[in-house]
């Protein structure tokens, strides 16, 4: 398992979001989640790129921090669905206006990610 070596800041807002939110799936999976789809395979059906096992870590870590809460049901085979606590809830408008200025920003954003990873592929070439 991953140990730290510098404790996190949590003197500053940033800082502490950043230490929540930090994962490349979680922002996705909170609106997912809030978009009603609960259950651990519908998440991986949403999110094909993602290994169902950093999908599983990433929502531990989210019920960790209190913003998902799992749900186990006692059936065979077992039913696990995941919901939004109200503090994730309220992460949901802050989620939105980033997609919100993402999607305004689509073409500039894009072709400056473009630009960035062909530069990378150039250097790797040399």
């Amino acid at each position: 398992m991953y140990e730290r070596k510098i404790i996190p800041n949590l003197n500053c807002g940033l800082d502490l979001i950043g230490e929540v939110l930090y994962g490349k799936w979680k922002i996705r999976l909170l609106w997912f989640i809030n978009q009603g789809h609960k259950r651990p395979s519908e998440l991986q059906r949403k999110i094909p790129d993602a290994s169902r096992r950093v999908l599983n870590i990433q929502l531990k870590e989210l019920e960790e921090h209190e913003l998902v809460s799992k749900t186990i049901y006692p059936v065979v085979p077992p039913k696990v669905e995941y919901n939004l606590t109200m503090f994730g809830e309220s992460l949901i408008p802050v989620i939105g206006a980033l997609g919100q200025w993402g999607d305004q920003n689509e073409d500039r954003l894009r072709m400056l990610i473009l630009k960035r990873l062909q530069g990378s592929l150039n250097v790797e070439e040399n």
